[in-house]
């Protein structure tokens, strides 16, 4: 996949098949719209484009709304976009400025002056421009003028439960993975470095990886233990992971992210791996004492294990 990013001067030569938006998540509502000009590519030949935006819109006109979380960075987000198939992802930068961009400049420089738009699908209530101003009824006007095609992916189409960002953000935040990660259509997942901890897990029998989580925007799901996928270094492992403060034996209310690797010892200090949430096990408990917890946590390897061939 071609990536055109961090720059508003870029002119694409061929004739393309455009979609619009933020992405994050790349949820089956997205993945709906993708599918729909993969067919558009079939039956036209054109390449497909994904015209996306970053910082996150919502970043740039309120950033006083510290509470924002996304699904995805930038780079995640362009991952999944190219395991969907798409030719061509441009990131535009947002800014207060092109906020401010009138719809008509959106649509005549940008889309069809720098993309080369021959075919447009865009999802239902899209809206464009300063104030908002540019919707469907703007860009049916200029397809009839500038003669491309365009096609609306309505919310019925994409999902009667119509999917969006958000709801699977609530989601991960209230404990329900299994419904984020079906609104996703694929596991949740997070990339982060591996540091030192207070090797804790060691003296339980069941040494830790201590993940940093650098992308201070990315959500977190919320506390409780997890059966996770975990890839590094081109290899895929199956583990169990806590999020949470560690009741039984901290005191300082930071949450942590610690994830014990199933049938692996090596030194990983200073390393990036990414893991996928498949299943929310339990919520963290505090224990009487290190018995205890040791207890619970045999239990909680035991039913990772169970579920293993369910997630393969």
């Amino acid at each position: 996949m071609l990536v055109i990013k961090n720059t508003p001067d870029f002119r694409i030569e061929i004739p393309t098949i455009v979609t619009i938006g933020t992405f994050d998540g790349v949820h089956l509502g997205h993945q709906k719209i993708l599918n729909r000009i993969a067919e558009i590519k079939s039956q036209t030949g054109l390449k497909t484009v994904v015209l996306t935006f970053d910082p996150h819109p919502r970043k740039v006109l309120f950033p006083d709304q510290k509470d924002l979380k996304l699904l995805t960075g930038i780079e995640e987000r362009l991952e999944l976009l190219e395991k969907n198939g798409i030719d061509i992802a441009v990131v535009y930068p947002f800014s207060r400025h092109f906020a401010q961009t009138e719809s008509s400049f959106y649509i005549e420089q940008i889309l069809l002056k720098q993309l080369h738009v021959k075919y447009l699908a865009i999802g239902h209530d899209h809206r464009f421009g300063k104030n908002r101003s540019g919707n469907l009824e703007t860009l049916v006007d200029y397809s009839r003028r500038f003669q491309f095609q365009l096609e609306e992916i309505s919310a019925k189409d994409i999902d009667q439960i119509a999917i969006s960002s958000s709801k699977i953000r609530k989601a991960l935040e209230e404990g329900q993975l299994d419904l984020a990660n079906a609104y996703l259509g694929h596991p949740y997942f997070i990339t982060a470095l591996v540091v030192k901890g207070k090797q804790l897990g060691r003296q339980l029998g069941y040494p830790t990886a201590n993940l940093f989580l650098e992308n201070h925007e990315k959500i977190v799901p919320a506390n409780g233990v997890y059966f996770v996928e975990v890839d590094m270094e081109g290899a895929r492992y199956h583990g169990m992971m806590n999020v949470g403060m560690n009741p039984t034996t901290d005191n300082n209310k930071v949450v942590k992210l610690e994830v014990n690797i199933f049938n692996f010892e090596a030194e990983i200090y200073n390393k990036h791996l990414t893991v996928r949430f498949l299943k929310r096990l339990r919520n963290e408990e505090s224990f009487k004492d290190l018995e205890a917890l040791k207890a619970q946590l045999k239990r909680d390897e035991a039913a990772c294990f169970n579920l293993i061939s369910e997630y393969k």
